[in-house]
């Protein structure tokens, strides 16, 4: 059984930076993608970032373009995502996901993982 188990959340102050790590376990992959999402209190999930197994695509969407960077150990089955630049409205749950079919469609990634909170705050 497939597991992703994020950390790295916290409490930090507008303006800092945090990585968040999440790491895959339960299985042998290849050809994968992992993709970062989050979800603050009363929003709709929001997709963030994904990639590419060897690095070899990654995607960015909306406000995280340019402050926030994922990238991906395939020796460790780990993906990060280094965010930099933090605001209040980056406050949220984040998720780790992985997918075998398209990363840019939510609905093909099959696993989660639980999310950890990031706070971001004076």
């Amino acid at each position: 059984q497939v597991q992703l188990v994020e950390s790295g959340g916290g409490l930090v102050q507008p303006g800092g930076s945090l990585q968040l790590s999440c790491a895959a376990s339960g299985g042998t992959f290849s050809s994968y993608a992992m993709g970062w999402f989050r979800q603050a209190p009363g929003k709709e999930r929001e997709r963030l970032a994904a990639i590419t197994s060897n690095s070899a695509v990654t995607y960015y969407w909306g406000s995280v373009k340019g402050r926030f960077a994922i990238s991906i150990d395939d020796a460790k089955n780990t993906v990060y995502l280094h965010m930099d630049r933090l605001k209040p409205e980056d406050t949220a749950v984040y998720y780790c996901a992985m997918t075998w079919g398209d990363p840019e469609k939510v609905d093909e990634y099959e696993y989660w993982g639980r999310g950890t909170q990031v706070t971001v705050s004076s």
